[in-house]
Order: structure tokens, then sequence, then C-alpha cells
């Protein structure tokens, strides 16, 4: 081993994941790029990166979030800019609380962490309206996403404003900030010449190059992307991407952690192990910068789910979850590779593979190797069965769907299906029930509820009616029923025909709700088809439409529109169907209470709230209580398992929709999941038979310590009763580890023999001890955490060695090895160690 080569390895690990390692804090530094890889100030990186978007969390939580990124390992932290966020109307903005995009970089900065700022403004991100602000929209002659001169004009403004911004507060690389890269448009995909589309991504793409950001400039899934620009990559698998030139480094913006909860889907995740192969997979194929989409997902409050039908929680399975809590072992298992990759990173970053050649069926090896003797390589098995093969003289097994990561060509540091980092299983737990006689409620009325409406001889579509500042539009008329019609005695109701409506809709017939009707993810708009009820005389309809969320889409989306959009009409009558869609319709925007802002404290005082028992199952009712903030750190959120649908307020701050009655198909989960072979978003989900949402987040911050006030609005019927508020904590940790696994990465050795075991680890969260021990057996346990179960070979000092060494301590660490359990239990045989303890 050369000098500089273990000059560089001591460097490495005294330095641990900084990204600033080559550059001074708060200095200047000149970013570029070769085919190879991003270069800072003249050094190529190896770089990993992860998405965690300012909104969708609060500031008080940034500082946290982004320190376990950079304790995960991560060099970069990637962000969407929000344009309807800043400025939700024309010429007026918002960089305050949660928009506080400045004080978000300079939180990234503080951490010594660099910046991909996707500035779009296009964003998608399952966020609504893809990000761009609904006045945009109202604009005259504004069509979105093509070469149309209004919204070209509108798109540079704020563009230009959010680059002037960051120079302003010295924020790129070349001022001293952490932003290396930025990004305009986003996901727009390449366009045949000639067309509209095209024209504008070539704009777009020179537009944002003439601001002088000074730092390289990218566009995802553009590959016909013009220089300077690079292309780069969104998927589950980047590994065979190849960038816009052979100047380009091979760029992945978008590594899907999971997948994103739709209302009435089942909850998707993605195992780990897959996550692992994938990024080594992309690296060993001369990859240089990947970004976990989400690192951390958040939250979608408010009104800000898009989609439509995306849930109000954006966890997307990500390494550290919609709490802020760290994800295991999804977190563990990433650090660790990370921990590796750098390792690797003195010979990846010199240049390209210098070696790739097959071992197997399905297993390759590739290795990148310098003139100042440093060497690292990638053994891959892509087949679902494991393999042993040989490399410089060597025998490797490797699992299937595996990656091992060898930082001196010579011995393994980690391998992608074998984990070592802990299973936590996380608990919900209540601490106080919102009992009913707390509650206080009040009933909005059905239709119309002021003078303020719109008459139009036709149904009015919602978002240029109105105009998405309220999820709500009333569409009412009447119907005269003579006293001779048929149905009326022989009890053959009518039927009610709505052709087409997006996204969701309330029927009242006579102030009763009869019916509700939703669309679904990928598939909105729907047909209604109800019987109702009908009276002789004057009939009163009220269809109370919803949005869930506005569109996104490539081109065209902002086009489609809302509300009811086909022909009404009722079947039945004697002199057949009765067509309803050109008869006067009344239109009111938002429903009284919203209006109001009745879940303010100072909107309250508007309306009679009842102290009577509150009423259960009822449609359109408002319901108030207040509580005191659970003691601790803990995450807090709602459990509102027992509520319809709506919306909800804590002290004035909205937290999202709730739907807890849209739930999910019981048969739409399998048993089990297994990560060897392709993944996509259906092949691994859970919560089959469960609301597609039961919890809630409460941030913190928003919490008062006594009489916070909570404001439900109820649209379909619920019961606040079963509501409570809960924290989110670890529960259980597990931990299986068996003999032939990588030993920790601190005791790895370059060029020498491995001598050390492999550990288990164990650690409770914040104020947390380990109590006691479940399940402990060093031998050849099976099952999974929550259901390990003792095999053939057992060591009968396991659980004594365990509860020595764990109960009463946050953390504790085993070594795996026969010498810790008193000798071998079954010789000639690969021993694995199976443990579970609760924490409280």
């Amino acid at each position: 081993m050369s000098p500089v080569f273990l000059v560089s390895l001591l460097l490495l690990a005294r330095l641990g994941f900084s990204s600033w390692s080559a550059v001074e804090a708060g200095a200047s530094y000149n970013v570029s790029y070769d085919h190879r890889a991003l270069t800072i100030n003249g050094q190529h990186r190896i770089l990993n990166s992860g998405s965690i978007h300012y909104p969708r969390s609060t500031p008080e939580m940034w500082p946290d979030l982004i320190s376990k990124a950079k304790e995960g390992g991560l060099d970069v932290i990637e962000t969407y800019v929000f344009w309807d966020q800043h400025e939700p109307a024309k010429g007026k903005y918002d960089f305050h609380g949660r928009r506080n995009l400045v004080q978000f970089v300079k939180v990234v900065q503080k951490a010594g962490l660099f910046m991909n700022l996707r500035i779009g403004p296009y964003i998608s991100a399952e966020w609504n309206f893809g990000g761009l602000p609904v006045w945009l929209h109202l604009e005259p002659h504004v069509v979105f996403r093509t070469d149309n001169v209004p919204f070209k004009a509108h798109m540079e403004r704020f563009v230009r404003k959010i680059v002037n911004m960051m120079k302003e507060e010295e924020l790129f690389a070349w001022q001293g900030g952490p932003i290396i890269l930025a990004q305009i448009e986003n996901e727009f995909g390449t366009w045949p010449l000639g067309t509209s589309e095209h024209a504008y991504s070539m704009w777009a793409a020179k537009m944002a190059d003439s601001t002088k950001t000074g730092v390289p400039w990218i566009m995802c899934l553009q590959f016909d992307a013009p220089d300077p620009i690079i292309n780069t990559f969104n998927s589950y698998y980047a590994d065979s991407f190849t960038p816009n030139g052979d100047n380009k480094p091979k760029m992945w913006t978008e590594n899907w952690t999971g997948w994103f909860q739709s209302y009435g889907k089942p909850t998707p995740y993605r195992p780990v192990e897959d996550l692992a192969f994938a990024v080594l997979k992309f690296f060993q194929r001369n990859g240089s910068f990947q970004n976990y989409y989400m690192y951390h997902g958040g939250t979608n409050f408010g009104r800000t789910a898009g989609g439509p039908f995306i849930t109000t929680t954006y966890d997307y399975d990500a390494p550290i979850d919609e709490y802020g809590l760290i994800r295991q072992p999804k977190w563990g298992h990433l650090k660790d590779m990370h921990q590796a990759l750098k390792l690797c990173e003195p010979a990846m970053a010199k240049g390209d593979t210098t070696l790739n050649s097959w071992l197997g069926p399905d297993v390759e090896v590739y290795a990148y190797s310098n003139e100042t003797e440093r060497c690292a390589a990638f053994i891959s098995n892509s087949n679902t069965s494991d393999a042993t093969v040989n490399f410089n003289g060597r025998s490797y097994n490797l699992p299937g769907w595996s990656i091992s990561v060898l930082p001196d060509c010579v011995n393994v540091a980690f391998n992608s299906a074998k984990i070592t980092a802990q299973t936590s299983l996380m608990a919900m737990k209540p601490v106080e029930h919102l009992d009913i006689v707390k509650w206080e409620w009040y009933r909005e009325k059905v239709g119309l509820w002021s003078g303020n409406v719109l008459a139009d001889n036709r149904c009015l579509e919602q978002i240029s009616t109105a105009k998405d500042t309220t999820d709500y539009l009333w569409y009412t008329t009447s119907l005269q029923v003579s006293e001779t019609e048929p149905f009326l005695e022989n009890g053959t109701d009518p039927v009610l025909i709505i052709d087409s409506m997006r996204d969701a809709v309330h029927v009242f017939i006579n102030d009763e709700l009869i019916v509700s009707a939703q669309g679904v993810w990928g598939s909105p708009s729907v047909q209604v088809i109800q019987p109702i009820k009908l009276h002789a005389g004057t009939n009163k309809i009220a269809l109370l439409s919803m949005t869930v969320g506005l569109q996104t889409g490539a081109t065209g989306y902002d086009l489609t529109g809302t509300g009811i959009q086909g022909s009404i009409y009722v079947e039945g009558f004697e002199n057949g169907t009765l067509d309803l869609s050109t008869q006067q319709w009344l239109h009111q925007v938002g429903v009284k209470g919203e209006k109001l802002r009745l879940y303010e404290a100072d909107g309250m005082k508007y309306v009679a709230w009842s102290s009577a028992v509150a009423p259960t199952n009822k449609s359109l009712t408002w319901y108030k209580t207040y509580f005191d903030a659970p003691g601790g750190d803990d995450p807090v959120a709602l459990d509102l398992h027992g509520m319809g649908k709506g919306q909800a307020w804590i002290n004035g701050q909205s937290i999202g929709r709730f739907w807890p009655a849209y739930n999910v198909s019981s048969d739409s989960c399998t048993n089990g999941c297994d990560y060897r072979g392709v993944f996509n978003s259906t092949k691994c989900v859970s919560n089959c038979g469960q609301p597609s949402q039961r919890w809630y987040h409460v941030p913190r911050s928003w919490l008062e310590p006594k009489d916070n006030l909570l404001v439900l609005f109820e649209e379909i019927g619920g019961d606040p009763s079963s509501s409570s508020v809960v924290v989110r904590a670890v529960d259980k940790v597990c931990g299986y580890v068996a003999e032939d696994y990588p030993p920790p990465l601190s005791k790895w050795s370059f060029g020498l023999a491995n001598v050390s075991f492999p550990q288990l680890n164990l650690e409770c969260g914040k104020g947390q001890t380990i109590t006691s021990i479940d399940f402990a057996s060093f031998g050849s346990p099976t099952g999974k955490c929550g259901n390990f179960q003792r095999g053939l070979c057992h060591s009968p000092k396991s659980l004594r060695v365990l509860e020595r060494r764990c109960i009463g301590h946050t953390k504790c660490s085993i070594v795996v090895s026969s010498a810790m359990f008193g000798g071998d239990p079954c010789p000639d045989q690969v021993k694995k160690l199976a443990v579970a303890a609760n924490c409280s």
C-alpha cells in the first residue's frame, strides 16, 4: 500500500462523511463537470444526495432532518422550489415559515452539505397543480408548459427571482454557499422537433443558462437537453442510463425509495436490499451522483397534496419517516453502504471502470484503479439465486440480487443483501382520548349560505369558479314533481345520473345526504348513478363538489378542469328523462364555516356552538375541542380512524385533508415481499383492509403546553369520540446478523486479512432504554422482527448474554461469534444471532 493511499484513507476516516472536505467552509469554490463526474475545485466527486422538501416539514424540524441526513452519509440535499407557495397571488410573495427557502438553504450550509436546487418551477412532486399557482392558469391566454409567450414570461420572471435571491444571499458555490446544481423544468420529456413542446424545452434550457448561476444546470428526463445542460434520470434503476453527451456525467436525480400513497390504494414500500442494489449497480457502471427521492418525505399540510387523490402523508417509505424519525433498517443499511462507497471514492473518482468481466451467469465484476494504487471493485449478482464465484484468487459468495463492495479489490466491506442495521418497530401510543363530552359542534347549512352566488344555465367548471381558494363548490337547483307522477305511488325511485364529475361529490336531496362518490388515482373522473327519493312539489338538489388536489402532468393538465363536467339528468318520470343540465344552477364557493374561519380562535365567535353531546355520523358538521400537548419530545399525531372525510386544524394551522372512511381493498396485498427481482410500485404493499391514512402529523412547534384548539370539519359523518392524540415512538428493536456478514466498517482494514467479526447493534429511541428481551438465539434462528423462531441449533446462553449487555441501556453491541456465547453450538455451520428487544 502506497503512503499516499494510506494518508487518503486516514483523511477519509477523520473527515467522516463531510462534503466540505475539498473546500474550506464559507470559501468560494468552482463547480464544473466532465464525462466522469462533477468536479469541485477540480476534484472529481462521487456524491450521494437526498430529497427533503422544506414545505413538507417545519423550520423547527429542518436542523434535525439535515443532521440525520448528514449522519446517514449524504453529501447533498435536494429540494424543489414551490412556486405556488411563494407567489400565492400574482406579485405577492411569501418566504416565511415553512416557505422560508433561504433559511432552509442556510441550514444545509451550516451542516456542511451541498445542495441541488430544483427550481422547476413546474415540479410535479404529487403537489397541487404541479407547483404552478392557480392564478397563472387564470391569466389570459396562458397555456402551461408550451411555447406560449405569456406562460414563458411569468415562468422566467419567477426563475430569475429565485436565482437573484440566492445570489443576494451568497448561496451559490462560487460565493461560498452550498448550491452546486440547479434544475430547470422537471420530467418534461423529449418532444419531436417542430412541436411547441420541443421549442419550449429548448427555450427553458437557454433561459436557465442565461441566468449565470455559476453552477451547472440540469434537466431530468430531457434526453435532448442542449449544451451545457446535463440530462439526468428518474426511476427505480438507472444503471443503463446514458446522459446527453460524451462530456456529461451520469447523474440520477430521483432514486425512488418507495412510492407515494393515494386514497383507496395500499401503502407501497421498497425493501432496502433492492434500494441498495440499485445504488451500487448505478455506481459500478460509472454513475457519479445519485439522489434518494425521498430521503424525508414529510407531510402535505393544508391543501397542498396534488395528484389528485394523494394522501396528506407523503412518507414515501423514506429513510427518515414522515415524523422525522429514523426508519430502520433502511437508514442504517444505506449509511453502511455510503461509508463503503466513501472508501471507494479515491479510486472511483479518477476515471471510468478499468475492468468489466463476467464471473458467471448474471455475475459480473467492475473495478476502478489508477496510478496511485487505489483500487475498488463491485461484484454483482443480478440473478435471484445465490452464487459463488472467484475473483483475484479468492472465493466470494453473493446472495441473489446483491452486490458486494470491495474498497481494496480484495475484502468485502459491504453487501447490499446482508443487513447488519437493526430493525425498529414503531408504535402510535395514545396519550389523550378526546372524550365526546369535551366536543362542541356546529352544523353547516346544506347548499347556499349567503347571497354571494353565481347563476348559470350550466354547471360551472370548479377551478375557474373557486380559484382553488377552497376544496368546495356548491351546485344547487330545484326539481318540480307533479302529484300525479307514478313513482310517488309505486315505490320505484327515480335515478339521478351525473355523467362525469371530478374528483368527489356529495349528493344532497332535500338537505339529506344521499350518496358520496369519488374517483381514484389515474381515473379521477367518474359517473354517478343513484336512486333518489323525491316528493310532490319542489325538491332541492345540492351537489357539494370537492377537489382532492389538482392535477399534475406533462402538458394539457391545466385544461382538464374539475367539478361537475357532464350532463345531469333524472330518469323515471312519466314523460321520460328530465335533463337538468341546462336549467338554472346556483353556485356557492366554499362552505360557511370555512369562510368564517371557524378553525381559528377569533373565528369561532361568529356561530353558536352547541355544548350538547356531539352528534355522530352527521354530515357537514364542525367539531372543536381542546387538548394539552403531550410531554416529552416524541412526534405527535391525531388518530382519526373513526372520522369520515374532511379537514383538520390545530391552533388555526391546517394539518391537511383526512379521509379514514376510504378503506383499502382487503385483497390488494400479497403475502410478504421478496426483495429479489425487479421492483415496481405495486410489488410490495401493505395496509390492506384498513383506512388509506389513519394518523395525521401534528408538528410539535404548532402546539402550546395547554389548551390547543382542535377543529374538525366532517363532510359525510364520523365519530369524533373515537379520536385521540398519540405520540410516535420506537416500540421494539431487532437485529439479525450472521457470522459471515461484513464486520463494522470502523474496523475495516485495507490490504490485510479481515479478522474482525460482525456486530449486532441495538438502539432505542431518544430518552428510551431497553427494558426486556423478547427473543434471543445464537444458532440457526429464522423469521423476522416480531416473529423470530428458534432453530435446531441454539446456544443456551443467548438470552443471558443479551440481557446482561443490553437491559437498562439505550443501546448495546454484541459481537457475533461463538466465543461471545461460550462455545460453538453447531460446528461447521454458519451461525446467526437474532434478537428482539423492547424499548420504553
